[in-house]
C-alpha cells in the first residue's frame, strides 16, 4: 500500500499540473522514504538508493586505523590524537562578515583553530581580505552555498551551481577549493550527497547549536553551547550576528577547562581523511 501510493504521488493522472523543482524534490524524498519502508532498508546505510552515508568523528577514525595524526590542536605546539584527547571543533557558517575580523583576533589570542563554512555571493565576494586572513592563520575554509537555500528543494543543477560557484570563488581568493561542506539548514539527501561528491565535498553537520539567529543575548548563547558541547562535537555557531562574537571567548575557556581541546573538523576525523559525499555527524 505505502509503495502504491508512493507511485501514485509522481502518476500524471493524480499530477496533471507541471510541479515545481522544489515539489519534485519533496516527492522524491517521499517516495525514497516510502519504498525504503517496504524493503525494511535503513535510511542511514549508505549501501543503496535509500540513504546517504552518515559517520560519527569515532566511527571515521575507527575505520582509518593506522598511526596517530600528525596535525597541530589548539595550542599549535603538539599533535593532537581524538582517539585519546577529548576533542571539539568549533565551526561558523555563513561569513565572513563585519563581526570575522573580531572573531579572528579572538582565535589567534586564544591560539586555535576553527572550521569556517563560506557564503559566496555577498559573503565572500565582499570580504576576500577575510577570507584570505583565515586561511593564512590556519583555519579550515568550507563551502556554505551561494545563497543559502535549502539544497534538498533543488535540482541537481541547482544544487551544483549553489555548491560550485562558491567553490570557485573560495579557490580564486585562496588557491585552494574547499574539501567540506555544510548544508543549509542541514537540508540533504541522496541527490545533494550524489552533487556534493562529484565536486569532491564532504558533508559536516553539527551536534551543538545556539540559534544565535534568534537573540542577540550574549550570555544564552554561552549557555546554550556549554550545555550541549560533548566529546567528539561539532559546534555550530554564526559569526555575522551581533551576539555570538562576544560569546566565544567564554566558550573557548570554559571548555578547556573542561578538558576539551579545539580541532578542526579534519582533525576531529584524523587519521581518517573526509571522503567525499559522506555525511559527518556526532
Amino acid at each position: 500500500m505505502i509503495a502504491q501510493k508512493a507511485i501514485l504521488m509522481l502518476s500524471p493522472a493524480v499530477r496533471p499540473t507541471r510541479p515545481t523543482p522544489r515539489v519534485l524534490a519533496r516527492r522524491h524524498r517521499a517516495v525514497t522514504a516510502a519504498l525504503c519502508l517496504v524493503t525494511g532498508t535503513a535510511l542511514l546505510t549508505g549501501l543503496t538508493g535509500c540513504g546517504q552515508e552518515r559517520v560519527t568523528p569515532a566511527q571515521a577514525r575507527a575505520q582509518a586505523g593506522g598511526s596517530a595524526p600528525a596535525a597541530a590542536g589548539d595550542t599549535g605546539e603538539a599533535p593532537v590524537d581524538c582517539r585519546k584527547a577529548k576533542c571539539i571543533a568549533l565551526t561558523f557558517d555563513a561569513g565572513p562578515g563585519p563581526h570575522t575580523a573580531a572573531l579572528l583576533d579572538i582565535l589567534k589570542a586564544k591560539k586555535l583553530h576553527a572550521t569556517f563554512f563560506l557564503l559566496g555571493k555577498n559573503h565572500v565576494l565582499a570580504h576576500p581580505d577575510l577570507v584570505r586572513r583565515a586561511a593564512a592563520e590556519g583555519h579550515e575554509l568550507g563551502n556554505h552555498t551561494w545563497t543559502h537555500p535549502r539544497l534538498d528543494d533543488l535540482t541537481p543543477e541547482q544544487i551544483r551551481d549553489e555548491l560550485d560557484r562558491t567553490q570557485d570563488a573560495i579557490k580564486a581568493i585562496t588557491g585552494k577549493a574547499p574539501t567540506l561542506m555544510r548544508p543549509p539548514q542541514g537540508g540533504t539527501n541522496e541527490t545533494v550527497g550524489s552533487v556534493a561528491r562529484s565536486l569532491g565535498l564532504s558533508e559536516v553537520l553539527w551536534s551543538a547549536t545556539a540559534s544565535d539567529y534568534a537573540t542577540t543575548d550574549t550570555r544564552l548563547i554561552g549557555d546554550r553551547i556549554l550545555d550541549q558541547a560533548t566529546r567528539d562535537g561539532i559546534i555550530l555557531l554564526h559569526d555575522i550576528y551581533d551576539g555570538t562574537v562576544p560569546a566565544v571567548p567564554r566558550i573557548i575557556d570554559e571548555l578547556r577547562a573542561r578538558g576539551y581541546t579545539f580541532v578542526t573538523v579534519p582533525q576531529l576525523l584524523a587519521p581518517a581523511s573526509p571522503r567525499p559525499g559522506t555525511v559527518y555527524r556526532p
